[in-house]
């Protein structure tokens, strides 16, 4: 843009707020892992907005078979969580200390874990 040019006004990309509600990301979730897409689900173990217990109820209820069971996860030698894979690429883990924005309280923890998840390595 050169100095001639004005800047319009801001206005919206859109012309309507959003119309509907998504109340529910399972459907998605069961269309996506069916076509082989991998997932990565983590939360807090200290969430109080979306506790890890409904995190895995929602898991439980996709009734994926579970691959590797429960085991801890490290960051330098110590445990950064917990996690369990499933046999549809899904993994999930929980990060020890954070909270319902996980990489807000535990930055080093989440850079390994999403690290990880994206080489394909385990947690």
């Amino acid at each position: 843009m050169n100095a001639s040019q004005e800047i319009g006004k801001w206005k919206r990309c859109y012309t309507t707020d959003f119309d509907f509600d998504i109340t529910s990301s399972f459907e998605f979730h069961v269309n996506l892992s069916a076509k082989g897409y991998r997932s990565l689900i983590f939360s807090g173990d200290h969430d109080l907005v979306v506790p890890f217990l409904s995190t895995q109820a929602w898991i439980r209820a996709l009734n994926y078979s579970i691959f590797d069971d429960w085991r801890p996860w490290l960051v330098n030698g110590q445990v950064a969580g917990f996690t369990r894979t499933y046999s549809n690429q899904m993994t999930f883990a929980t990060v020890k200390g954070g909270g319902h924005t996980a990489a807000e309280y535990k930055p080093d923890e989440c850079l390994a874990m999403f690290s990880r998840w994206l080489s394909n390595a385990p947690l």
